[in-house]
């Protein structure tokens, strides 16, 4: 038995409706969805940490996911694991015509050449999940999403010319924040919000910066700071949540100086 087949022989035994694992069991393509994102996440996370043991662990989290679909698919007589790798192994030679087909017309001299004939291969396949943008994922993260959209949108011409334009659009939308604010509408402040979230998305885009990354990233230096700020005002034995506002800001101000 090789490794694969031990790892596929434990995930149906522990789905066996009479001597499995009773949460195992209960287990759903639904309940299970938010686990297989959340663990893609964490190898994200272990490799951002440069942690390889952790990545080790993580990727096994993830493949679990993996035989984890497997098994409930089998089991409702729709695919099997080994169906799963000979679809990805065909996927992985047909959509590199440059390296696996030697009569191939199809170049690749850098990353971006690889990536349109991925597309292209994609569209001739037939594997497009929608027309236009409409086959962009709906479950990816949101600024994930919409730098998609906004790519894909672009490759019709349907983009600024210059990043001037896109800041501008920025502080347009930001104004008409302002306004729906100052008119106390909530509705129309959600979606003005939501216009500025995009526009800064397709700027970062535009800079060559992953905003999804660029939000995870401030995203760890609050909490870095904001921990800070908490261990400072340990050490002058205040409870943090005791002080005013003005005396956080000097702790705030502390940690941006540190760098933190």
């Amino acid at each position: 038995m090789t490794d694969i087949e031990k790892l596929l022989e434990i995930m149906s035994q522990l789905r066996h409706p009479d001597k499995g694992c009773p949460w195992d069991v209960e287990q759903t393509f639904e309940t299970i969805a938010p686990c297989t994102i959340e663990e893609a996440y964490e190898v994200a996370d272990a490799i951002e940490r440069g942690d390889m043991d952790d990545l080790k662990d993580e990727l096994g989290d993830l493949l679990l996911q993996v035989v984890f679909h497997s098994q409930m698919a089998k089991e409702q007589n729709l695919f099997h694991f080994q169906d799963v790798v000979d679809q990805l192994s065909h996927k992985l030679v047909s959509r590199h015509p440059h390296v696996f087909d030697k009569e191939s017309r199809q170049g690749a001299k850098k990353a971006d050449d690889v990536l349109d004939i991925w597309e292209q291969q994609k569209q001739f396949e037939g594997k497009e999940k929608g027309k236009g943008l409409d086959s962009i994922t709906k479950g990816l993260p949101a600024l994930l999403r919409a730098q998609k959209i906004q790519k894909k949108a672009a490759k019709s011409g349907f983009e600024w010319r210059n990043i001037e334009d896109i800041i501008a659009k920025v502080e347009e939308e930001l104004a008409e924040l302002k306004h729906e604010i100052a008119e106390n509408n909530k509705t129309r402040a959600e979606e003005e919000i939501g216009d500025l979230l995009f526009v800064l998305a397709n700027l970062a885009r535009s800079l060559h910066i992953d905003s999804e990354e660029s939000l995870r990233k401030a995203n760890d230096k609050f909490i870095r700071r904001y921990n800070g700020m908490v261990d400072d005002s340990q050490k002058e034995d205040k409870e943090f949540s005791q002080l005013k506002l003005e005396e956080m800001e000097k702790l705030w101000q502390a940690q941006k100086r540190k760098k933190a």
